[in-house]
Parts: structure tokens; sequence; C-alpha cells
């Protein structure tokens, strides 16, 4: 197995591969990154350069999405000309497109939709995929038995194996997964800038609690990941946040009427909608 990237998930999935006795080999940019991961026990072998990858049935991009649309071409020429090629991506479209104009059908565009606020080669963690979706989206150019190896791989993390369109996959993860990033940001900055400075500033510093930490956890994470899925997912994020904006303008319009009746029926709504989205239904 191979793995190009050892932050978060490319940690992560070194972990588990190594406890199950995988042989795993990395690919990282910088000296010190292939140190530490080596101390950590990510792989079992690891280097800076490309050729690390020979022989690997399956490969693993777990890199930035930016890296995934426009890879080295030192990369691209290292990879095994019979390996699996798999990436990591929370935008699936134009990564698709994109490789498998390079490899062909033994491209599987996927997505474990697992993760925390850390990066980098410390962020790894044994566990992370238990449970969660991992999502495909093959193209009719997918062959059959890369995608097995790919469902293989995340089935041995634990995680839960979902197989889905390029274009639907990228419309629901800008709803529920790169709108919230920008809503959560909408709503520090409406915090910060509505309460100004003097008194009011402080208190909603000191008085902001698990609710407030909750709602705006993705909006305050990593700028340079939530940036990417924008730039990604343009349309699919421009009209999740339509959709939001005439969500939010419907909720204003009942305060602003005192309709109090009909907000306390929208909250109830929602009350009944939640568990649908965390899995309690």
């Amino acid at each position: 197995m191979g793995i190009v990237g050892l932050g978060l998930i490319g940690g992560s999935l070194g972990l588990d591969l190594m406890a199950a006795g995988v042989p795993v080999k990395g690919l990282v940019h910088r000296a010190a990154t292939a140190e530490r991961a080596r101390q950590r026990g990510l792989v079992s072998e690891v280097s800076t350069d490309p050729a690390v990858l020979a022989g690997c049935a399956v490969v693993v991009l777990a890199l930035p999405l930016d890296r995934l649309l426009d890879p080295e071409p030192g990369l691209v020429e290292a990879l095994p000309p019979a390996a699996v090629v798999t990436d990591v991506g929370s935008v699936k479209g134009p990564v698709l497109a994109g490789w498998e104009r390079r490899l062909g059908g033994r491209f599987v565009a996927g997505h474990p939709m697992a993760g925390t606020a850390a990066a980098g080669v410390e962020a790894g963690q044994a566990g992370l995929f238990v449970g969660r979706p991992w999502v495909a989206t093959p193209s009719e150019r997918t062959e059959a038995a890369a995608l097995e190896a790919v469902r293989r791989l995340a089935e041995r993390t634990g995680a839960r194996w979902i197989t889905c369109g390029a274009a639907e996959h990228d419309r629901a993860v800008a709803l529920i997964s790169h709108l919230p990033v920008l809503v959560g940001a909408a709503l520090l900055r409406a915090a910060d800038r509505g309460a100004g400075g003097g008194e009011v500033g402080r208190l909603v510093r000191v008085l902001a609690s698990s609710g407030f930490a909750d709602t705006t956890r993705v909006g305050g994470g990593n700028p340079e990941l939530g940036t990417l899925m924008a730039r990604g997912n343009r349309a699919a994020v421009r009209a999740a946040l339509a959709r939001y904006r005439e969500e939010l303008a419907e909720l204003e319009a009942l305060v602003e009427e005192e309709d109090w009746p009909g907000l306390r029926r929208s909250l109830e709504e929602c009350a009944r909608l939640r568990p649908q989205f965390l899995g309690g239904e």
C-alpha cells in the first residue's frame, strides 16, 4: 500500500493499516515530516522520493485539493503502472475527470468523510474512520476490480462503504460539509462585528459556550481547506448558499412579523429533521 501525504487522513490510514499488518510506503514533501512519520509508526517505509511507491498495488493520494487538481509530474510518473489509485478529496467531479484522463479506469475517486480540526503529521490517529462514510464515485470507465480494491481498503478501516455519482456527491457535500464552513464563518463575523468593541465585545467572548463553539467549529478551522472546498465546488456551494439565504429570510420574516406560532412550527420541524442527519433515524 502506498500513501501520498501523511497528514490527518493519510496518517490515520497508515496507522490503521500498519496495525492490521499491511506494509505501507509513504511519500511526503519534507525530510522532517518523513522522520516524524517513522517515529510515530505511520508507515513501514517513508521517503521524499516518489520512487518509494514502486511495487505498491494500491496508492492513496491523501493530498490537498489543489495538489490533486494540479499534481506534480514526478508523482504521476512514479505511480506504478498496474496500481489502483484513489484519492481522499472532498470534491469529486474535477478530480475524477482529471485523474481518469491520466490513469483511465484504474483510478477510483474517493472521499472518506472523517476528520478533526488537527492537521499535519501529528494529526493522524487510529480508528478515525470507524463507522464513518467512505464514499466512492465511480464512472462508466472505473474498473470493477479497482473499485473492489478500494472497497476492501475502506472496510478494513471500519468505514461504511457508499457509492454514488460524482455530481450528486458534490451537491450533497456542498450542503452538509462546505456550506457549514461558510455559515460558521459568518456566525463568527456576526458576533464580532455585531457586538463591536467595549463591554458587549468583551461579553460575547466571555459568555460564548458550547452551543456557539459547536456551531462555529468548522468556520474557525483550516482557512486553506475551506477556500479550496469553495473553489473546487463553486457552483454547488453557490447553490447551497442561495438556499441558506432563502431559509434565513423565512425565519427573519417570522421574527419581523412576530409570528411566534409559525416560528415554533419551524423549529419543531428542525428538531424532527436533525436526527435524520446524525444517523438517528
